[in-house]
């Protein structure tokens, strides 16, 4: 039985299967994401979602949908399925639905009186086409299927309004059209593997309701084009696949393409496979660069979070190539920052101040992972830069204390975070002067600066440095933060200590190096246990603490006030359970193996197979935001392999 299989009873239920999605990508910044039943929810929904350089990278929602009709006897069922103004649903093709499973590719099967269909989806890999292969399991009589393309040709966050500026030509290519909707567009070639009957018949398709977008108070209703329609007779046991690119492609390559990519897919059979298949639609393939999309449908390649997330996306599914391709990108516009001040076009936040910290800790795992000798070799000069450079109080939004060795930034008008919400210009949580996590990373940074210099044989009076320099942080990081009360400041700004309960502590904690010692861990590890851990990851603000808003929901002011004051991340669990299992050693295995259940439950909700952006800080901690998040499944890879090498 498939690991990830929906019946007909949970698929033909709208209110359940509306709110399970799935995504696709290309590893080259292009995607496919609809939900089960195939209706669009989001505006960023689609069948062919891609980037087009020439206009500015972001995501262009090209082919919004195709349906399917079965045709027998002068009969037709539509399989489609829209919402339109005032909830509307037609046509209504869920009812055909008997089952779907993605152990490999998506697979949904459709049964019209003796006629049993299936419809499977794969994107190929690093080219912007999806490839939708349809096959004739039974029938009866002659079956022929028509296939109705709708139109968007837009930005993936606006929406569409009937026109009169759209591109009516059609141009015939082999077994299929090409049409362009409006200038600086790519040209969408929709083509099958046998001869198609194309029919023009032009409309606009106007009032398709999103319901997504309606709930989170955002526009929500668009026209889309329908230029006309393809047809396909098909006979028992034949298959025809639809391929739909921005460059044309031979037809009898088809099978073949399509064969290709199936078998070199992970089948998502466990848990961990899921994560792994996730983990890798992460990557986007630029030339020679390589990055990390923070999140779909509406991420794009954040700096913060390629170094959060890099080694559990790669360095936990055995991809050390895509590694160290991936953290080349990165340094080389780390490098540059630091060098000239200038930040990257594509890798946005590279200038923001917590970037060289996560960067010195996305290089420590792999010296975890590979050996210290490897290590050095490849990053030793890389984190003595970046510990000099901090020291020598370089970067503009960074600065060392002369008495203290503490860390100081500013951030009362602009994030410096990862809890970056803003709310008429402003952060809504002005975290500034010495930040927890911000001090915990960086005297961590300092030991694994110096560690990694010996082992590569740097000067010995800058190995030194940055060991004092550690050494002189270490009492008064306790000093400033650890409080009456057993737990971490959030942070300190001049007399002024935030005692707020969040879970930047956590990340303190769950170091390898740490101004902390076993007993004042264990401390901190028991408040955050007590009053932010949830079966979802850690709560982002106690329920004790002022402010506390569990549900991310309503308008997006109400949502902006709301993302960092209560609703839980998973990627925070990957520092507590380094935490957990550093304080309890092998006996808390068992213990974290149990927290990681709440994870797997969600394989088969939200999107299938990975981990939303957040959850609610209360039951029944549902899903929200970004439907795919990178830094969630990778903490969460992470901590799976960290299990494994533990129980081996």
């Amino acid at each position: 039985m498939s690991y990830l299989k929906f019946d007909k009873n949970l698929l033909i239920n709208l209110d359940q299967s509306l709110t399970k999605e799935m995504l696709r990508t290309n590893q080259a910044g292009a995607y496919h994401c609809s939900t089960l039943p195939g209706c669009n929810t989001r505006k960023q929904h689609g069948l062919l979602v891609i980037p087009i350089p020439e206009k500015d990278n972001r995501s262009y929602v090209l082919l919004s949908s195709l349906d399917e009709t079965v045709i027998q006897h002068g009969a037709e069922f539509n399989l489609g399925l829209h919402r339109y103004r005032g909830g509307v649903i037609s046509p209504a093709g869920h009812k055909y639905i008997r089952e779907f499973d993605c152990e490999s590719v998506p697979r949904m099967t459709y049964r019209v009186g003796g006629v049993i269909l299936t419809k499977e989806k794969i994107f190929i890999s690093n080219e912007n086409r999806i490839l939708i292969r349809y096959t004739l399991v039974d029938a009866h009589s002659a079956t022929t299927l028509r296939f109705k393309p709708f139109l968007a040709f837009r930005e993936s966050n606006e929406l569409c309004v009937a026109n009169d500026a759209v591109n009516r030509a059609i141009d015939p290519v082999d077994n299929g059209v090409a049409t362009c909707l409006y200038d600086g567009f790519p040209t969408l070639y929709m083509q099958f593997s046998r001869k198609a009957q194309w029919v023009d018949r032009p409309n606009w398709y106007n009032g398709i309701e999103y319901v997504k977008d309606l709930e989170r108070g955002v526009p929500y209703c668009e026209d889309l084009w329908v230029p006309g329609y393809f047809e396909v007779p098909l006979r028992k046991g034949e298959s025809v696949i639809f391929s739909a690119g921005v460059t044309p492609v031979k037809p009898a390559s088809l099978k073949k393409m399509y064969e290709g990519e199936i078998a070199s897919r992970t089948p998502r059979t466990s848990f961990y496979n899921c994560l792994k298949n996730a983990a890798k639609q992460f990557y986007v393939r630029d030339g020679e660069d390589m990055f990390v999309i923070s999140g779909f449908p509406w991420g794009v390649v954040l700096a913060r979070n390629t170094f959060m997330a890099l080694p559990g996306l790669t360095l936990a599914i055995d991809h050390l190539d895509d590694y160290r391709r991936i953290m080349a990108t990165a340094l080389r516009a780390l490098d540059n920052f630091l060098a000239t001040g200038e930040t990257h076009s594509r890798l946005h936040g590279i200038d923001l101040p917590d970037i060289p910290l996560w960067a010195m800790w996305a290089m420590q795992q792999y010296d975890k992972s590979q050996g210290r000798e490897a290590a050095a070799s490849l990053y030793a000069e890389e984190a003595g830069r970046i510990a000099d450079y901090i020291l020598d109080n370089a970067h503009p939004n960074l600065r060392v204390d002369a008495q203290t060795g503490l860390l100081h930034t500013l951030g009362t008008s602009t994030p410096v975070s990862w809890m970056n919400s803003m709310l008429h210009g402003r952060p809504v949580i002005p975290r500034s002067g010495m930040l927890v996590e911000f001090n915990a990373l960086w005297y961590n940074a300092l030991v694994f600066a110096a560690k990694l210099g010996e082992s590569a044989g740097i000067d010995a009076a800058r190995v030194q440095r940055w060991t004092d320099a550690a050494e002189r942080m270490r009492q008064p990081f306790i000093d400033t933060f650890l409080n009456d009360a057993g737990y971490l400041y959030d942070y300190v700004d001049g007399t002024y200590a935030d005692p707020a309960v969040r879970p930047n502590m956590a990340v303190a904690i769950g170091l390898d190096y740490s101004p902390l010692d076993r007993r004042q861990r264990k401390g901190v590890l028991d408040v955050v246990t007590r009053e932010l851990l949830t079966p979802k990851g850690l709560r982002s603000l106690s329920p004790r603490s002022y402010g506390y808003r569990p549900f991310y929901l309503g308008s997006p002011e109400e949502r902006e006030l709301a993302m960092h004051q209560g609703p839980a991340r998973p990627w925070l669990m990957g520092f507590y359970a380094d935490a957990y299992l550093r304080v309890f050693g092998m006996s808390g295995v068992a213990y974290i193996d149990r927290m990681l259940i709440g994870f797997e439950d969600e394989m088969s909700q939200g999107c299938i197979g990975s981990l939303s952006q957040l959850y609610d800080g209360n039951p029944p901690f549902a899903g929200r935001g970004a439907v795919s998040h990178a830094t969630n499944v990778a903490e969460v890879l992470r901590t799976l392999r960290t299990l494994k090498k533990l129980n081996v």
